[in-house]
């Protein structure tokens, strides 16, 4: 407890004062002090719960224990180097050498620690200096088998190294790959050989290992704007935009007004949002939802061809489903052109479809065979193509009734009354009567096929529940015409509630 100057020198002067606070605080500073120094005891026990830690492969667990030790003796060298290599087993090569550096300060012969650190040089590529490393080693150990093999080891690696840096500045990037593999097989944690391959993916535009090799090169580096950056931009140009998007913020994250990163986040922000939207309103069936949505994303991309193509796949789909099939053609064309995909086709497929155009149609669902053998949507829509082609021949209720073929039930029966008021035979005399009788029956047809669930899935699978052929079976009506119903008499004689 510090007695309060005021009650110590109530007399003194104010230089005394002064002079016994600097002196009383200096005192509270060293009690302080003393009390914050661990005792051997407690290194001790750090030492041994980092030994067991380390045993039980627990090496996050180990490495606190060695940082409470080195903290309380920082000139303990055989501390340091136990701490040092567990940052090797741990990946941690910078914090590994540090260690290992410090330790050979403290104990210049300490063989190990040179040994440790000419390890963590070759698997960090940085040769020259692994070699220096294991040279002191042999000379003190001539027959030490380990730094043996790793000199020689060394040796050949920075041969190999020059010659792939003469084939980098001959631009020979497809040789380089394979012998920078060989490398990275060694030296794993090298920044430089992670980078180098890298750029070579790049050039011969294969972007997905290049993607893999920049995320190694950021967690080496500690995380890296620049690396966040061109990550991005590979993944944008492959059409992952959402993608593109979370590596671009994590750029933002570390750099919010990154010369690069900003500009590029406020255009990518944009795209991602267009396609996402479209193809969630792709998903919840609002299709022109879908094809404004991509649309836009079109506007705000006229360059980077894989972001095209994912606005084309989608305006694709959505003028298929959307039943504007002229339009779908003309979009699923430009997507393939970009981009062949089994998908695509069959999406183009059933534009030809519902433009009636049955021999283009089967090619293309062919053509998806041919790219994914087991693609079941291809097959069925071979087989449905063909069933629609033969059915061509007979009639076609939607265009009966004018309406989609995926109207509801309610437009159905709306478009029914609409036609069948129109073609009433009752409202024609002499040849337009026998044309507006067929109409009629048509029309019935039509409204009885597409308002009963089951027979219009059959119809729309390309089979007439009111074909005789088709129904030998008890589907449709039997025995002759399926309206003998109708008549009444005299052949028409028609008096309906429209309902």
């Amino acid at each position: 407890m510090v007695v309060p100057l005021n009650d110590m020198l109530p007399f003194a002067s104010a230089e005394r004062k002064l002079a016994a606070c600097v002196l009383l605080l200096l005192l509270e500073l060293f009690l302080e002090g003393a009390e914050a120094v661990p005792n051997q005891a407690d290194i001790e026990n750090h030492l041994e719960l980092g030994k067991e830690f380390l045993a039980r492969g627990q090496l996050s667990d180990a490495l606190t224990h060695y940082h409470a030790a080195v903290e309380g003796d920082p000139n303990n060298y055989l501390t340091l180097f136990k701490r040092g290599t567990v940052y090797l087993a741990l990946g941690k090569a910078r914090f590994a050498i540090t260690d290992f550096t410090r330790v050979l300060e403290l104990k210049p012969d300490f063989t190990a620690a040179r040994m440790q650190r000419g390890i963590v040089h070759v698997k960090s590529g940085e040769y020259e200096l692994a070699v220096e490393d294991f040279e002191q080693v042999l000379q003190e150990d001539p027959y030490n088998d380990s730094a043996n093999e790793y000199y020689k080891r060394s040796d050949a690696a920075m041969e190999q190294w020059e010659n792939i840096k003469d084939l980098k500045y001959r631009g020979d990037e497809r040789n380089i790959i394979p012998m920078i593999t060989q490398l990275l097989e060694i030296s794993p944690w090298s920044v430089e050989f992670r980078q180098t391959r890298a750029d070579a993916y790049i050039a011969i535009n294969d972007l997905l290992p290049a993607i893999s090799d920049l995320r190694s090169v950021n967690k080496l580096s500690q995380d890296s704007t620049e690396g966040y950056y061109r990550i991005a931009l590979l993944l944008y140009k492959m059409g992952q935009a959402t993608n593109a998007l979370k590596e671009i913020r994590e750029c933002l994250h570390l750099d919010p007004e990154h010369k690069d990163c900003f500009p590029f986040y406020k255009k990518l922000r944009k795209v991602e949002k267009s396609l996402s939207n479209a193809e969630n309103a792709r998903e919840e069936k609002q299709y022109a939802d879908c094809i404004s949505s991509a649309e836009s994303a079109l506007k705000q991309e006229k360059e980077e061809n894989m972001i095209i193509y994912e606005a084309k796949r989608l305006l694709c789909t959505c003028y298929t489903r959307d039943e504007q099939y002229a339009k779908a053609l003309s979009h699923c064309k430009e997507a393939i052109e970009l981009s062949s995909d089994p998908q695509l086709y069959c999406e183009r497929a059933d534009a030809y479809l519902g433009s009636e155009m049955y021999d283009d149609a089967i090619h293309d669902y062919q053509k998806a065979l041919e790219m994914d053998e087991s693609l079941q949507r291809a097959k069925e829509g071979i087989e449905k193509a063909k069933r629609l082609q033969k059915q061509a021949e007979r009639r076609d209720y939607y265009k009966i009734l004018g309406v989609k073929r995926n109207a509801n039930k309610q437009e159905i029966i709306k478009a029914y009354r609409k036609a069948a008021q129109k073609w009433h035979p009752d409202n024609f005399r002499d040849d337009e009567k026998k044309i507006a009788e067929k109409k009629f029956i048509d029309i019935a047809a039509a409204k009885e096929v597409l308002t009963d669930p089951e027979k219009r899935k059959q119809f729309d699978m390309g089979q007439d529940p009111l074909d005789p052929e088709a129904n030998q079976q008890g589907g449709g009506f039997r025995g002759g015409s399926p309206f003998a119903h109708f008549q009444h008499g005299s052949p028409f004689q028609f008096k309906f509630h429209f309902n």
